[in-house]
């Protein structure tokens, strides 16, 4: 049973926000989407609205000991966002202001909980856009997604969320707020923290506040091509192929006719029987050539069917299949949402393991990949064991993909982050030194250890 903690000095010590302690409502705010973490039970949650009302939570909770958990919209995938027993939850979804959008120089400073699609929506209205474009783009924040380093679709030409941080807004765990990197085109002042932050998966700091780079919208809309295919293998060479030949897609995603068939079962779009489709993009005044290049690479690899729109709401209808991936999954049992990266020419290899693990292990895998940078997202669909837990066949045949993922020179996650789901293969990757190094970074940081504990490093 959680333990009663005094909660007076914090009411106090709040200018504006609302502290929830009804354990019916924070139970909405204990859990991420990450159905095999079980999450511990908060005392409280604190909605904030401001960053000095984080900054006064944070000071009460490093004075009194008490463990705190930040979250943005809990669209988590690796249990980043799962509440500590006993602790504080900090829920900055209702920080949404867009202090300033700079059109002339490119540039918006936004607090955490602006939803990422808003933020996109809004630099459209000036000719701009904000590349991030995670799969939840229309529910997660921007604060969550600095958080975990999130990626997305367009992230092959544009970059991840890392690509698009300028500074950062930070509240330390005693409650100290710093501003990290800069406003103008190039800055090497100090140390990079604004790097540090980014990824760190609410460890080191809460960011309340982010100034984001802005880029120029593409004057025209982007060309779709969609290539179906007999293997996932032929698939995967042609992502490889069309890196290796530079053809500079603005969006290269690939789905396994595992995913087809659940999105067909449940849309009835007339994809069953294709056992792999890649879905590209290309924007810019050259894009009808590059397109050209892309449908013949289709072809040289083995794809039946090639179809090419340049008309917005197409395209937007064939992205919608791709987004429609995770919710189908979800529809045929527990999902655990998987998260690894390789070199892109050794995609083929990659997934040709991820199909024979599964059927080593007979375990139900659907794969989605943002293809062009490698980043490949395996879903294991099983039934919870009693624990709720997944069963051990799960885990083994996980075990085996991060192995694989390594050997081929990989990562053991390209977005989702650690969280809870990967310490226990941190080391792996990284090995004891740097491991050492970056708990050495979390010691200075947060002595007391009650920024999100366990979590990440």
């Amino acid at each position: 049973m959680t333990k009663t903690i005094d909660l007076t000095d914090l009411r106090e010590e709040l200018a504006g926000s609302r502290l929830i302690v009804d354990p019916d409502v924070i139970e909405a705010y204990r859990r991420d989407q990450t159905l095999v973490v079980e999450p511990g039970h908060p005392v409280a949650v604190l909605v904030a609205e401001s960053t000095q009302d984080v900054a006064a939570a944070l000071r009460w909770a490093d004075r009194c000991g008490i463990p705190v958990t930040p979250r943005g919209a809990g669209t988590s995938l690796a249990g980043g966002a799962a509440a500590a027993d006993g602790g504080l939850v900090i829920s900055l979804a209702k920080m949404t202001a867009i202090r300033e959008l700079r059109a002339e120089d490119e540039l918006a400073v936004v607090e955490a909980g602006v939803v990422t699609a808003d933020l996109d929506r809004a630099a459209a209205r000036h000719g701009l856009m904000y590349a991030p474009d995670p799969s939840s783009h229309e529910i997660c924040t921007v604060g969550g997604n600095v958080a975990t380093n999130a990626g997305g679709l367009r992230c092959v030409k544009y970059g991840v969320t890392r690509d698009a941080v300028l500074g950062l807004e930070v509240v330390l765990a005693d409650g100290r707020v710093i501003l990290t990197g800069r406003q103008t085109v190039k800055g090497v002042t100090g140390l990079d923290l604004t790097s540090l932050f980014v990824g760190s998966e609410g460890t080191l700091g809460i960011i309340t506040a982010v100034t984001v780079r802005l880029r120029p919208r593409p004057r025209h809309p982007p060309v779709t091509v969609v290539g179906g295919f007999d293997t996932l293998r032929a698939a995967g060479d042609a992502v490889a192929n069309i890196i290796r030949d530079g053809v500079d897609p603005s969006l290269l995603e690939l789905l396994d006719g595992p995913t087809l068939r659940s999105i067909d079962e449940w849309k009835h779009l007339g994809l069953d029987g294709t056992e792999a489709m890649l879905i590209a993009q290309v924007d810019g005044s050259d894009a009808d050539e590059r397109v050209d290049e892309i449908e013949s690479i289709f072809a040289r690899n083995g794809s039946d069917t090639v179809a090419i729109s340049s008309d917005e709401a197409e395209a937007a209808q064939l992205l919608e299949v791709r987004r429609l991936a995770y919710p189908a999954a979800e529809r045929l049992g527990h999902t655990l949402v998987e998260d690894v990266g390789v070199p892109r020419s050794r995609l083929p290899q990659l997934l040709e393991t991820i199909e024979q693990t599964g059927n080593r292990h007979s375990v139900t895998i659907l794969t989605v990949a943002h293809a062009g940078d490698g980043n490949t997202h395996p879903t294991f669909v099983f039934e919870p064991t009693e624990s709720g837990d997944a069963p051990p066949q799960v885990w083994a045949a996980a075990d085996e993909i991060f192995r694989a993922t390594l050997t081929l020179g990989g990562t053991l996650t390209g977005e989702h982050g650690v969280g809870l789901l990967k310490q226990r293969w941190l080391e792996l990757e990284l090995g004891a030194d740097t491991v050492d190094v970056q708990r050495a970074i979390k010691q200075t940081l947060d002595p007391h250890k009650i920024l999100n504990p366990g979590k990440a490093i």
